[in-house]
């Protein structure tokens, strides 16, 4: 590569949000630009192969790569360059704009843009992050690591697991892993009620004889070289555990579904304000960030319950980004 590029709005995260974003920003008439750092575009939506996306956009059930392939094809028609591969290591502020430090395969590039969108998504919290005492075998994964194995790798994790947490990708996983032949012995949730929507409660869980067991956690893994078993306990109205209601569960496979954080560090290193609880930075009504001409979408920006509202803050975003230049 190693090459000076050009842009008006350079787009960072090449999933829903980001090609959303990419698209509204060319509509407006901007050159854009959008950097992904895996091989294929589409983000996580990749490894979703159940349905259910793209209600509210398309008034149809579609599966999260089709609802991605709609945006794929009007991204490439509309002929907007990207860069996949590719890892961005330094953002510097300069007098027009910004500096954009890339690095694939085949070098180094150096891009300057006007404005930047930030369409990181999101990360799962893992083991470490929900303080599950023990040590730390093999068999304890987060359920997007596991819809990954089955989904893209052709693999079956575990045998017989527990799901901690009943978001929805959680619930999703407790389905996917029963049809695969697994026994999910139960999912469990430290809230009185789950956190996962309603349908995937009805259409994963009870449509399966799968229990869904609310204001439960594990407390302990046992387990040197792979998980053998779990402990788990009631959890009280503060939700601390009662250690007289703990009870051993042979497994070997804990999958955790306990939320989800917004990817934000790099859009921290530009100066962005980044609420430390929530792991989302600070935007106006515009989803321009604290720094002029930053701007976030999607999972980034916050957590969104469906896809078709991670593509509407995108298109949002590209549509913000055109109007600040415009009016600089």
């Amino acid at each position: 590569m190693n090459e000076e590029m050009n842009f008006d709005v350079t787009v960072i995260g090449g999933g829903p949000a980001g090609l959303a974003a990419a698209l509204e920003a060319h509509k407006e008439g901007g050159k854009v630009l959008l950097i992904e750092r895996e091989e294929r575009l589409g983000g996580i939506l990749k490894q979703c192969i159940h349905d259910g996306f793209g209600l509210v956009r398309y008034e149809e059930k579609l599966t999260g790569p089709e609802y991605a392939q709609r945006f794929i094809d009007a991204f490439e028609a509309a002929g907007i360059e990207s860069m996949l591969t590719t890892f961005v290591t330094d953002i510097v502020k300069n007098g027009g704009g910004f500096t954009i430090k890339a690095v694939c395969s085949s070098g180094v590039g150096i891009v300057n843009t006007g404005t930047i969108i930030f369409a990181t998504g999101c990360r799962e919290r893992t083991a470490r992050q929900v303080f599950i005492h023990g040590t730390r075998p093999a068999g304890i994964f987060t359920a997007g690591t596991a819809q990954h194995l089955i989904n893209i790798k052709g693999q079956l994790p575990t045998r017989r697991c527990v799901i901690l947490g009943s978001g929805d990708i959680g619930l999703i996983m407790a389905r996917r892993l029963t049809l695969e032949g697994a026994e999910v012995e139960g999912v469990y949730e430290i809230q009185p009620e789950p956190s996962g929507l309603a349908r995937n409660v009805q259409q994963c869980l009870i449509d399966y004889d799968i229990p869904l067991h609310l204001s439960h956690t594990v407390t302990r893994v046992f387990g040197r070289d792979r998980v053998e078993a779990v402990e788990i306990c009631e959890v009280d109205e503060n939700k601390k555990p009662m250690p007289e209601t703990a009870r051993k569960v042979e497994c070997d496979g804990l999958i955790l579904s306990v939320g989800l954080i917004p990817e934000n560090e790099l859009t921290e290193s530009v100066g962005v304000t980044v609420n430390k609880a929530t792991g989302c930075p600070t935007c106006g009504e515009n989803q321009m960030t604290d720094v002029p001409g930053v701007f976030a979408c999607g999972n980034a920006l916050r957590v969104f319950d469906l896809v078709d509202y991670v593509s509407a803050s995108g298109e949002a975003a590209g549509r913000s980004a055109m109007e600040y230049l415009r009016r600089r």
